[in-house]
């Protein structure tokens, strides 16, 4: 039996069953699938690179502020298409229109270039973000950032590298001495609300910075070069990758219900850094 397969199966029946999957059980079948999201990712990124030597065609999508381009969508083919060969039975949930049931109990959560606005104005912040799922839990995370040439990735529950080298968030112990990252809606009157409320934080931290790619804000977070991150009206492909990636680094990574915009807003930061985080989010408005 493949060792995908075989390692879903003992999941299933230890749900079934109340009991605990050891967590080496899944090594074999986790570093499979780690490799193949690796592979599928690097693919992507060579579409990315091969865009850059071309005309651009750009497109709005939710708004004129919220851009896609035929490098989106041939990325997310190439991925599609390696998952078509490689994992036929698995479920994809991607950013630009796949949406494919599978029964296998994996699911590939793919935004296959999230920072579109950043490489259309050739702004070194853009990257493919991937994320597994097994049996409903997110267990793999890997994003690559083509233009720097950097591939952070994890496994749940075990260490998060880059490059091959451990990463780990960083531990200050005060809030006003916290970089924070944080990015905006698309839609102009939730950034008016959202301007607003940065105004109200950036007095109670060290600094503010926006990159305008959520996946590389949590990379950010994860590898210490920020201490803390929030955004609002994120899809689940937007976060899902660097969610592994920053908790395997040691962050608190939550999804929680938003004051104003669509569905939660995502937070990260160093455990110790969280319910000041938390409450002052709350205080500027952000949060309810």
């Amino acid at each position: 039996m493949d060792p995908v397969d075989a390692y879903l199966s003992e999941l299933h029946d230890a749900h079934a069953s109340g009991a605990v999957v050891p967590a080496s059980a899944g090594d074999a079948a986790l570093t499979a699938l780690l490799a193949l999201a690796r592979d599928l990712a690097l693919r992507a990124g060579e579409e990315h690179l091969a865009g850059r030597r071309e005309h651009l065609e750009i497109e709005s999508k939710s708004s004129p502020t919220d851009l896609v381009s035929q490098v989106d969508r041939r990325a997310e083919e190439a991925i599609v298409a390696g998952l078509a060969s490689a994992r036929p039975d698995d479920a994809i949930l991607a950013e630009e229109g796949t949406l494919r049931a599978g029964s296998s109990g994996v699911r590939w959560i793919i935004d296959p270039l999230d920072g579109t606005t950043n490489y259309v104005y050739g702004y070194p912040a853009s990257c493919v973000s991937i994320a597994v799922e097994l049996d409903g839990e997110l267990r793999i995370g890997v994003i690559h950032e083509p233009s720097t040439e950097l591939t952070y990735e994890a496994l749940a529950g075990r260490k998060a590298v880059c490059n091959g080298r451990e990463i780990a968030v960083r531990r200050p112990s005060d809030l006003a001495q916290a970089l924070v990252a944080t990015g905006f809606s698309y839609d102009a009157g939730q950034r008016r609300r959202q301007g607003a409320a940065v105004a109200h934080v950036l007095p109670r931290v060290r600094d503010i910075r926006r990159a305008g790619s959520a996946a590389l804000d949590l990379c950010l977070v994860a590898a210490g070069h920020v201490d803390a991150y929030y955004e609002l009206d994120l899809n689940l492909w937007d976060y899902a990758a660097g969610a592994v990636i920053a908790r395997a680094a040691g962050a608190d990574v939550r999804t929680v219900p938003a004051a104003h915009g669509k569905g939660p807003a995502v937070v990260a930061a160093a455990p110790a850094l969280m319910p000041a985080l938390l409450a002052l989010l709350t205080e500027a408005g952000v949060l309810t």
